[in-house]
């Protein structure tokens, strides 16, 4: 997992504390905002569970905590939903300047009703998503119904939510009174996704039905049947986060993490921008795939490196030629393990490439056969993975013809 801490400021100048998650394989192919749900914060665990599952998809996705929550800054009794709305402009903001502007909003509860008011203020978004969402801001009041008499004769109450006190001004109602979602949501004309729990027992299903009665296609609506609010269960989270993956890809640009238009008359061909580092981009036969240099050399990691290409190959040819043989003699061989590891790195190697000295190339080969078999079977064997094609072309004399391509 790849997490950097991220701080930005709000509309006010005061500092907003989230967490970037990023793929661990490749460069992101779109951006996500998320908005928690109301007192919530970015690490709440479905949050967290949501967010990787999309960056095991490809996305990153930057979670944040609301003015005067977690470790933002800010008092919460001086916020409102117009501020989070805010918020989520400013991430946006924060993106775009020092990233790549965010192509999806996601919103729990409260957060889902945030995300289609700033939806309308982040033009780079293309589909949002909302999770247990209330049809219209307002329906907070019901979580407030113990304070609310002190809150409008007073101007403010202390009211437990989750077993936290939080103090609730005035204006925090007042504000929400001037929301309609309804005529928001009809404005919109961005695919929307709503997933609710048809058990949710804080905001109830019909909220779902409203919001998606209110939209204009494309929307789609996802039962979380048996989930409760919170999404606390982390299976009902993480399938949430495929789910969402899943529907935003049919309405994102998506980039190929390979260069589809490598075509070549030979078996293998590479790729690599000026831009990407040792991130090399390879078509192998009909299958793409990325090769890479390890963080300590200054690449990515996002794929094996050029020596444990090699490797791979020497071993993947071991197991076929020495599974070959077996089958042709009728042996037990049930399974055939090979690991394979170079001895030198290819960045010292590189470091001084027009130098014709040679060091020695060792590779360590260790083989595992499973099967009821004798012991002359298994030297036969090993002598058997010193003759697959690979390892005679490591031990034979090669060369390597380069032509200029104009």
């Amino acid at each position: 997992m790849n997490t950097q801490k991220v701080e930005f400021e709000n509309a006010k100048g005061e500092k907003l504390v989230g967490r970037l998650e990023l793929p661990v394989d490749q460069h992101p192919h779109n951006f996500a905002l998320f908005a928690h749900c109301f007192t919530c914060s970015k690490n709440l665990l479905a949050v967290k569970n949501i967010s990787r599952s999309l960056t095991a998809n490809g996305f990153a996705v930057l979670r944040f905590d609301f003015t005067g929550l977690g470790e933002s800054e800010g008092d919460f009794a001086d916020t409102n939903f117009s501020g989070n709305v805010e918020d989520l402009v400013a991430a946006a903001d924060y993106l775009k300047e020092n990233y790549t502007a965010p192509t999806l909003l996601i919103g729990h509860s409260l957060g889902g009703a945030a995300t289609i008011f700033a939806a309308a203020d982040i033009k780079s978004v293309n589909a949002l998503v909302t999770i247990g969402a209330p049809a219209n801001p307002v329906h907070v009041r019901h979580l407030l119904k113990s304070g609310l008499e002190e809150i409008e004769s007073k101007g403010e109450a202390v009211v437990n939510l989750s077993g936290r006190d939080f103090k609730i001004k005035k204006q925090f109602l007042d504000d929400l009174e001037t929301k309609s979602l309804a005529t928001t949501a009809k404005s919109l004309r961005k695919p929307l996704l709503i997933m609710h729990s048809p058990q949710d027992d804080t905001v109830s299903i019909k909220n779902a039905e409203e919001i998606y009665v209110a939209a204009h296609h494309p929307k789609s609506f996802v039962s979380l049947d048996g989930a409760d609010h919170l999404l606390s269960n982390k299976e009902d989270s993480r399938y949430v986060g495929e789910v969402i993956a899943g529907w935003a890809k049919r309405y994102l640009t998506i980039a190929a993490k390979v260069d589809s238009s490598l075509t070549s008359k030979h078996q293998v061909a590479a790729s690599l921008d000026q831009e990407d580092g040792f991130t090399t981009q390879m078509k192998v036969g009909s299958h793409y795939m990325v090769a890479d240099e390890p963080i300590d050399f200054g690449g990515n990691d996002f794929g094996p490196s050029p020596y444990e290409l090699v490797s791979a190959g020497l071993s993947a040819c071991t197991a076929m030629t020495v599974q070959m043989y077996a089958r042709h003699k009728g042996w037990p061989l049930e399974n055939i393990e090979v690991h394979t590891s170079y001895s030198k790195s290819h960045a010292q190697d590189c470091a001084n490439c027009e130098d014709d000295r040679s060091k020695i190339d060792t590779f360590h080969r260790e083989i595992k056969l499973s099967g009821n078999l004798d012991t002359q079977q298994k030297d036969k064997m090993m002598q058997i993975a010193d003759k697959c094609p690979v390892h005679r072309t490591l031990h034979s004399a090669t060369q390597v013809i380069s032509t200029l391509i104009e």
